[in-house]
């Protein structure tokens, strides 16, 4: 950590010009920190300071240990971004005997107790042994805030969140907001009126909030919004909205986009889908949440894709994917039966997989219509489950119609896996 004192250091606002901490000896993250300063002869404070008889002033001592402490704040805090430590006070302060050139200051630090920004810590310092002095500083930790690479260009009206990232040559538009603990990579693009929630990380060469590709696009005021810890990965492209498609493009929590992903205006995606490389979703797609869109697949517009969905690499979907099933082909795409190894990987019970899987046999291995299928299925009450009623609900919504074609002999294998 030596290496990097003066750094950290630059945290404690209004501390003294100079670094007085040349070591740290002992860590215990979130408690305590030993550090070491080595007072020598030639150090400024003691040019005309009590002649011919130097003397360490007792509020350099002070400012050491709030130095020490601003070393294990900044280490701590469990990721929380750390902008700034003040010393707002001091408590119960002695000192016992004089510092003089030649000393090795001995100065430990433990947190106390913290009420809101305020935060109390221990300080100690010695001298071989014996207490030099001892009090109780109170401090203010501030907020984080934003590092934007020098290259890169942001806004002034963005608003960028504590602990947010930006990298070299990334440009961040007018309407712009992000949350905090977000990275931007470097030449990414984040423009017009999209606001990202906390911990997003876009990959450089990202485009993610700019005018969608729609001939009915007018420049109108829409909007993009994207909830938490999403990964854009390189090259993706995600599209705001347009007036006639509710003006808003919405994707949810834990989603991952590979590179070449496109996102094209007003889609509204859930939370933790997965969609491969070179994906791409038309205008006004629905994927609903554990969604998997392998890589290369196209979804249509105004499509669904439900939840739990597997739609397999290259696919290309022009009506609605079913949830919980496996979707894979060309034109046109087939239902190749339950999606059981991606269901049981997100906790199903081996009841509601067979509820399923009776619900798809009527489906796709009867010789009944949608509708006699569907029928027989609500009337069916040892199948009855909430996902049995969301997947009759999915179909009987369905204004493109639903994928039912089934992938074959195969088909009938894998609904019975």
């Amino acid at each position: 950590m030596s290496a990097g004192i003066p750094h950290v250091l630059d945290r404690l606002r209004d501390r003294y010009p100079s670094v007085l901490v040349d070591r740290i000896d002992e860590h215990e993250t979130g408690r305590r920190i030993v550090a070491v300063k080595n007072v020598t002869v030639n150090e400024e404070f003691f040019q005309g300071h009590y002649p011919g008889a130097p003397l360490l002033p007792a509020v350099l001592t002070i400012e050491a240990l709030a130095q020490v402490a601003t070393l294990l704040v900044i280490e701590h805090r469990g990721g929380e971004p750390v902008g700034q430590v003040a010393l707002r006070g001091v408590n119960r302060a002695k000192f016992r005997r004089q510092v003089v050139p030649g000393d090795r200051l001995r100065l430990e630090v433990t947190l106390g107790d913290r009420v809101g920004t305020l935060l109390k810590v221990q300080g100690l310092a010695s001298v071989e042994g014996q207490t030099v002095a001892e009090a109780e500083l109170v401090l203010v930790v501030q907020s984080g805030g934003a590092q934007v690479d020098p290259t890169a260009y942001v806004h002034p009206s963005a608003r960028l969140g504590d602990g947010t990232v930006v990298g070299p040559h990334a440009v961040i538009g007018r309407q712009v907001v992000i949350g905090r603990r977000c990275t931007v990579g470097a030449q990414a693009v984040i423009d017009g009126r999209t606001v990202l929630g906390d911990d997003n990380r876009v990959f450089p060469f990202a485009s993610i909030g700019l005018e969608p590709q729609d001939m009915k696009y007018r420049g109108e005021d829409t909007a993009l919004t994207i909830g938490h810890h999403n990964i854009f990965r390189e090259f993706v492209t995600i599209h705001r909205g347009t007036a006639g498609g509710g003006g808003a493009t919405t994707i949810g929590d834990h989603n991952l986009f590979m590179a070449y992903v496109h996102v094209a205006h007003d889609c509204r995606i859930g939370s933790q889908s997965i969609f491969g490389n070179s994906a791409t979703l038309g205008g006004h797609v629905t994927v609903e949440d554990c969604a998997s869109i392998s890589a290369g697949s196209g979804v249509h517009q105004f499509c669904r894709v439900g939840r739990h969905a597997f739609v397999g690499g290259y696919s290309v979907v022009t009506k609605d994917a079913l949830p919980f099933a496996k979707t894979v082909g060309g034109r046109p795409a087939r239902v190749y039966g339950l999606n059981v190894i991606g269901l049981r990987r997100r906790g199903f019970t081996d009841d509601t997989l067979g509820r399923l899987r009776k619900a798809y046999r009527y489906l796709v291995q009867s010789k009944l219509n949608t509708s006699d299928a569907l029928t027989q299925i609500e009337g069916h009450p040892e199948i009855a489950c909430d996902e049995v009623a969301y997947l009759v609900q999915f179909i009987r919504t369905a204004t493109r119609g639903v994928i039912l074609r089934r992938g074959g002999r195969r088909a009938d294998e894998t609904a019975d896996d």
